[in-house]
């Protein structure tokens, strides 16, 4: 059963509970936004840069989430992943209980995914590395809720070539870094993400797409960052 000491508060920073957090592409910018995060995984994230509990993350987000005042959930993306079906390995889909789940706290939200679950995701906006400036394009989907809503950024021309899927970069190119990719630094670099290793690297969020998101936030609810 989860187990949870309580929310540490710390002077006026909104509280952000980041779950499925991995190693914290997806809370880092929330912090960086102005916001306190707890994150959740179901497995130990030694990387992860910020307040983290190990537990279910559905489960904690039925029994803690109204404790928060904004609640991030990235479920694994495996399920709707090209190359793990091109693999023919199986895993849980976690969309809709985790959506549930999102509901029941009764807080704005946002739920992210990859392309291939876009048919199960609501009216959702995608965001793109070009639109923040990095050498990589990352394709992801962000699902709103709980009265939040997020207007969609205008979308830049892939000008840039993109490298072969886990291929290194050449020069002039956007890398992917998916999959068993070489480059780790190379990756720490692009995304903002010096703390990762591969495995975080190649399932994060950079940390600019939620700082955005964060922005959009604080902004539509008129809170300010300390």
């Amino acid at each position: 059963m989860t187990q949870f000491t309580g929310i540490r508060r710390d002077g006026h920073r909104p509280r952000l509970l980041d779950a499925f957090c991995c190693q914290g592409g997806a809370g880092m910018g929330y912090y960086r936004a102005g916001f306190e995060v707890t994150g959740v995984d179901v497995t130990a994230q030694p990387r992860y840069p910020l307040g983290f509990h190990q537990g279910d993350a559905i489960e904690f987000i039925r029994t803690f989430g109204t404790g928060f005042d904004f609640v991030h959930a990235s479920p694994p993306c495996q399920f709707d992943s090209d190359c793990q079906r091109i693999q023919g390995n199986t895993h849980p889909d976690l969309i809709a209980p985790t959506r549930a789940a999102l509901n029941a706290t009764g807080r704005p939200w946002v739920m992210e995914n990859v392309r291939g679950a876009l048919p199960k995701l609501r009216n959702p906006v995608l965001l793109c590395g070009a639109m923040f400036g990095l050498a990589t394009y990352r394709h992801r989907y962000f699902e709103t809720g709980g009265g939040f809503t997020l207007p969609q950024p205008p979308h830049p021309a892939h000008t840039a070539p993109q490298a072969k899927m886990g291929r290194p970069v050449p020069p002039g190119h956007y890398g992917q870094y998916v999959g068993n990719f070489s480059g780790v630094p190379q990756a720490r670099s692009v995304m903002d993400v010096p703390w990762m290793n591969r495995d975080g690297i190649r399932e994060c969020i950079p940390p600019a797409y939620t700082q955005w998101i964060a922005t959009q936030y604080l902004t539509t609810c008129g809170r300010a960052a300390a």
